[in-house]
């Protein structure tokens, strides 16, 4: 088994959301080049060698089977997606990211396009600071001084400051902060699939809608206008019992929790579904409710057009579901747009799945998993502990 190599990166910015492309880059790292073992606290600092914005950096320790060229070849890639410009003139220009190879093992690497360790890290505060946290008792292999040492000796007048805001070493934490996210949708939209996927990948409590036992279902389907308010009122019955059953109830063996609904489906759906009176009466008994249960800290709306709707329910085939008309569909869709519009003070990220196949092409899953990792990323609380 090939030994994997222990290797010292810096990270920086000082352009749009520093704290979000450090993250990002991590994780670019994690994928491209090997498994993120320690990170830095991430520190605050102006700018060095040029008048700029100021800086945001942080040091990670990563073990990789890549030699010191191929890590470079990848994190000039990473630099490049992450939206990084390089300028053909000599000096020092404002970036979105930077990554800087310090230390690859103990060993000395002199090349034309790379130097390890790097030339200039016993002269940055703003590097060896934060390497400080992660490898305080590494040794430089030329000074043969440790990381603790060359700090004390560095005379750069810049003050590093520890800032609020901390990395998730993996994806794996990042949803685990997430505590609870609630995947919604129409009818055939594919939300409990995707929940399911969530919950297997990143060992999350799953909470699934229990629609399949509702003995009015199958009767609203023939029979909408007798059948709307038993069957609305027995769906937010259960779904009540169910939300403050599981919700309340945290497993010390899962990360998070997710589900393949919110309890304020039961309002949008008895609002297409009710007469005027009947909603009157339902809404005041689920306003009661719905103070109580658990709100999601993301709500994901997956949407999908009638046209797809349709065509994903005759695909699974519940007779049951064989009478849905165009026109419910587009009622229910309308629906939660509107409520998404209504609360915008909660976490919504609508993901438009037209073109999205996540079950059958793992690119597409994905793509939905970026989006809802980048969405976490700009909420404010979701780098602090």
């Amino acid at each position: 088994m090939e030994q994997l190599k222990k290797v010292y990166l810096s990270l920086g910015s000082n352009l749009g959301n520093k704290l979000k492309n450090l993250q990002l880059a991590l994780f670019a790292i994690n994928k491209e080049v090997g498994n993120v073992s320690k990170v830095s606290h991430v520190y605050w600092s102006p700018s060095w060698g040029f008048e700029s914005n100021d800086f945001f950096n942080a040091c990670i320790e990563v073990r990789t089977k890549l030699y010191p060229n191929k890590i470079l070849e990848a994190i000039l890639d990473i630099e490049t997606h992450l939206g990084r410009k390089r300028n053909a003139e000599e000096g020092y220009i404002a970036r979105t990211i930077d990554i800087d190879i310090l230390y690859y093992e103990r060993e000395v690497v002199s090349l034309d396009t790379l130097q390890i360790p790097h030339p200039n890290l016993q002269l940055r505060r703003f590097v060896l600071k934060p390497l400080a946290d992660i490898a305080p008792q590494f040794y430089h292999p030329i000074l043969e001084k440790d990381t603790r040492n060359l700090l004390q000796e560095c005379r750069d007048k810049g003050k590093p400051t520890k800032i609020e805001g901390k990395l998730f070493q993996n994806k794996q934490q990042l949803f685990s902060h997430i505590d609870f996210m609630a995947i919604e949708g129409n009818i055939g939209a594919g939300k409990t699939t995707l929940a399911k996927k969530i919950a297997q990948d990143f060992n999350a409590k799953l909470v699934l809608e229990r629609f399949a036992d509702n003995p009015f279902l199958p009767k609203f389907y023939e029979d909408k206008g007798r059948y709307a308010f038993p069957l609305e009122m027995s769906f937010l019955a259960d779904r009540y019992q169910q939300f403050t059953d599981d919700t309340s109830q945290f497993d010390l063996f899962k990360n998070f929790m997710v589900s393949d609904y919110d309890i304020y489906k039961s309002l949008i759906f008895a609002k297409v579904t009710l007469q005027e009176d009947e909603y009157g009466l339902y809404r005041k008994l689920f306003t009661l409710m719905y103070k109580e249960v658990k709100k999601p800290k993301i709500y994901v709306y997956l949407y999908q057009n009638t046209e797809r709707l349709l065509a994903n329910i005759k695909k699974r085939g519940r007779d049951y579901e064989r009478n849905i008309t165009p026109e419910y569909l587009e009622r229910i869709n309308r629906g939660y747009l509107d409520f998404i519009k209504s609360y915008p003070e909660q976490n919504n990220l609508i993901i438009d799945a037209n073109n999205l196949d996540f079950v059958e092409n793992p690119k597409d899953y994905d793509l939905i998993l970026d989006e809802i990792q980048d969405f976490a990323l700009e909420l404010p609380f979701y780098h602090k502990f």
